[in-house]
């Protein structure tokens, strides 16, 4: 042992090789950077993942390990998300209450999938912190996977849905080893926010992934729609249309990031050309009748995707309102709603139920609605008519920075990390305490007895419970209604 390595260092031995954490003051122990698969680069780089070499000395795992993101969505987001460079992005993080031998009988597990709209975010966020699940006797995992053209692009001579398989290569990375962490891989709950919802949503409608978790949560999921292997292989005549470059891993494997980052730009911008594609999420899971058999919606809507997993889900009110509108010189909102598939009608019912908000605001609540309530509902819906435990919630209460219940903010309050960098910016200096109680409570109670507990019911049929999440939490009888109405009717 190094003068620099601290005595109570915790030491744990994986399948592949022994990994030295960090004590913190509570006494819990993380561990930072643990590679559960090998780098994806070279011949690997749009390969199915591959176990890392083993090793043998005690790999230090005291600082988060690289990140796919090689640039964030922006200067500045909502969560913050650092990127690291290097090259070994399919790692992972474990905090727990203790580990090694002086781990107790096997704690619940939570496995957290970052957002990040398939082609950004980082399993090193601040947000992301387990303490407070440690606290609560959760063991918690976050995990980092391929992003963008590489997780998601479709190319002739690769696997498709590389970042799936990503994840599903660090879900067997936890059931072989989070035993040795404190956790029991018996009972691992799959979790995660936007993007990383989608994935919860889609590793439910992936055959090779059962059995990997016994619960699922989605916060905020999407998915990509239109869905299909057509539709993958549209967007990849589309990348070489406007990139020149073969849809191929032999065209793309020795690009640096940058060039490979400038070409998925190209590829993101607006065109009459990307008639008929998805207008969001055109990198992401999509059902190519291998691994994902079917479309994600009509896996979990129509099938028996997820039937024994009991699932809790949901959506913030204002998720992409801050989005603004098409200004007096862009497109009248029935021209963009039309867009989104709404006519008609069903339009005018739109117009009806949002007449006393401000209309600037109109374009991101169908955004909001689209995107994410509707076809969150739709599952819930679907779920209660087949008499599968569900749980829905709608996130309401609205920070005082803007007067919306946006996009991430929710999350602070689940991980109870309200003193996190970037909360105050996100839901002001004060945010209720209270509230993150009443949430990180019910995660905790979700991830420990698959039940977020006695004070909110199941998500029927009958009585379609809803929880409201705001300054006083609630429980609702179909409080979405109008969206149900206006979107999926």
């Amino acid at each position: 042992m190094s003068l620099e390595t601290p005595l109570d260092a915790p030491l744990v031995t994986t399948t592949r090789g022994p990994v030295r954490g960090e004590r913190r003051p509570d006494g819990s122990c993380r561990f930072l950077g643990i590679p559960y698969a090998k780098p994806p680069v070279g011949a690997l780089r749009f390969a199915a993942p591959e176990p890392p070499e083993p090793w043998t000395e005690p790999l230090d795992a005291t600082a988060y390990g690289p990140t796919a993101q090689r640039r964030p969505f922006a200067d500045v987001t909502t969560i913050p998300e650092p990127s690291i460079p290097g090259e070994g992005v399919l790692n992972l993080n474990v905090f727990t209450p203790a580990a090694g031998p002086e781990a107790g009988p096997g704690l619940p597990v939570l496995v957290w999938i970052h957002g990040g709209g398939y082609v950004a975010g980082s399993a090193a966020s601040p947000w992301y912190d387990g303490a407070a699940f440690n606290r609560d006797g959760v063991v918690l995992v976050s995990l980092g996977y391929r992003l963008g053209i590489e997780g998601f692009l479709h190319l002739d001579d690769a696997p498709d849905n590389r970042g799936v398989r990503d994840w599903i290569a660090a879900l067997e990375w936890v059931r072989d080893n989070i035993a040795r962490f404190g956790g029991d891989p018996a009972k691992v709950t799959v979790a995660g926010q936007s993007a990383g919802g989608g994935a919860v949503q889609t590793l439910l409608a992936v055959p090779s992934a059962q059995g990997l978790f016994r619960g699922a949560l989605s916060v905020s999921g999407a998915v990509m729609r239109p869905d299909g292997p057509e539709v993958a292989r549209a967007v990849s005549r589309l990348f070489t249309s406007r990139t020149g470059r073969p849809a191929t891993a032999a065209a793309l494997r020795e690009l640096s990031d940058d060039e490979l980052l400038d070409l998925q730009d190209r590829l993101g911008e607006p065109g009459p050309d990307r008639e008929g594609l998805p207008p969001m999420l055109s990198l992401a899971p999509f059902a190519d009748g291998e691994l994902i058999p079917e479309p994600v919606l009509d896996a979990l809507t129509t099938g028996d995707a997820g039937a024994g997993v009991p699932l809790m889900l949901g959506f913030t009110a204002h998720e992409f309102n801050m989005v603004p509108g098409p200004g007096q010189d862009g497109p009248p909102l029935p021209v963009l709603l039309g867009g989104l598939g709404l006519t008609g009608e069903r339009a005018a019912a739109f117009a009806e139920t949002y007449a006393e908000t401000d209309p600037a605001g109109h374009f991101g609540q169908a955004l909001t609605d689209v995107t994410f309530r509707a076809p969150s509902l739709a599952v819930a819906d679907a779920r209660a008519e087949r008499e599968r435990p569900t749980w829905l919630y709608q996130f309401e209460w609205p920070s005082p920075v803007n007067g919306q219940a946006c996009h991430c903010l929710d999350l602070p309050f689940a991980f109870d990390l309200l003193e996190a960098d970037g909360v105050g910016a996100a839901a002001g200096p004060t945010p209720p305490r209270s509230l993150a109680d009443a949430v990180h409570r019910a995660w905790v109670a979700f991830v420990t007895d698959q039940n977020p507990g006695p004070d909110w019911p199941a998500y029927t049929a009958t009585t379609r419970a809803t929880k409201i999440w705001d300054a006083t939490p609630r429980t609702e009888k179909d409080p979405l209604r109008a969206v149900r109405e206006i979107w999926l009717v």
